[in-house]
């Protein structure tokens, strides 16, 4: 892994202290004193009510804030170790790829080759590295057979594997993903997230998932982060998170299958762990049945 500056390897991946930020001209912050620390290989959610300040603080990973969104900037942020405010949107994108909500805004070329290509072009790496990169990124993602379509021509599905693809060739560190299945029905999101997975347990890619499905993937997750008005009231392991009466009152969208766990402990039937999956109930159960 490449070596940022100060003290990389004794930190988390990203370090978030004391962040609070506001846009110019609002009223209010839209981030209020957030600390976060990932470490390196996690998977974490972040979630909450909308307007919570989610996707503010996603643009602080990469460096769109400070240096595309102006406003007042407290606090510090590093990412592998490079001081977000220090360091320009190009290098800190080495370490930190930000995969939009919406795939057609981050494909513009006339096929998902040169779009995936594009990156890596711009930093000016020989052309068989260049090379390289997209066909491990293409593969990855699945999207090597469609390297020759017109982004416009794929499916929704289609277009946000070739927007990670993209994002992959840069060979960042920390993918962020800011609600990546919000366009796409049950059976895609079901597939990004279980793609999203894979690139975090098979090649090491720490991920930071802001998503609302949380039906689909909690059960994926190291951590949740809750958070609500620019602030972080969550943070702990999924079963915990979702479970405890806090998220439910901050209106998170507790899976189904935690319900059905709350449930059968309000009428004596207790089992040995809160289940993230149907499958994972299914087996609880069965055990005390």
């Amino acid at each position: 892994m490449r070596e940022g500056s100060g003290r990389w390897w004794q930190m988390g991946i990203v370090e978030v202290e004391d962040l609070t930020f506001t846009y110019r001209g609002a009223r209010r912050p839209a981030l209020e004193h957030v600390d976060l620390s990932i470490e390196r290989g996690e998977f974490v959610i972040i979630t909450g009510p909308s307007g919570c300040g989610k996707t503010t603080l996603c643009r602080c990973l990469n460096g769109l804030i400070p240096h595309f969104y102006p406003g007042d900037f407290k606090g510090r942020v590093l990412v592998a170790g490079l001081d977000t405010r220090e360091h320009e949107i190009w290098e800190l994108a080495q370490h930190v790829g930000l995969v939009f909500q919406n795939p057609e805004n981050q494909l513009f070329c006339l096929t998902v080759e040169a779009d995936v290509a594009f990156g890596p072009e711009n930093l000016g790496l020989p052309r068989d590295e260049i090379w390289r990169r997209v066909r491990w990124a293409l593969h990855v993602t699945g999207m090597w057979e469609l390297r020759h379509r017109a982004p416009h021509e794929l499916s929704g599905g289609q277009q946000q594997r070739a927007a990670i693809a993209a994002v992959l060739a840069m060979e960042p560190d920390v993918l962020v993903l800011d609600e990546p299945t919000s366009f796409l029905d049950p059976a895609g999101a079901a597939d990004i997230l279980s793609l999203v997975a894979l690139l975090n347990r098979e090649h090491g890619i720490t991920v930071l998932l802001i998503e609302h499905r949380l039906d689909l993937a909690s059960a994926y997750a190291d951590r949740i982060v809750v958070m609500d008005r620019g602030r972080v009231v969550l943070d702990g392991p999924p079963e915990e998170v979702l479970a405890s009466p806090e998220a439910a009152k901050l209106g998170v969208g507790i899976p189904k299958v935690v319900r059905l766990y709350k449930l059968l402990a309000e009428r004596g039937l207790r089992l040995s762990k809160v289940p993230l999956s149907p499958t994972e109930a299914a087996k609880l159960i069965a055990e005390v049945a």
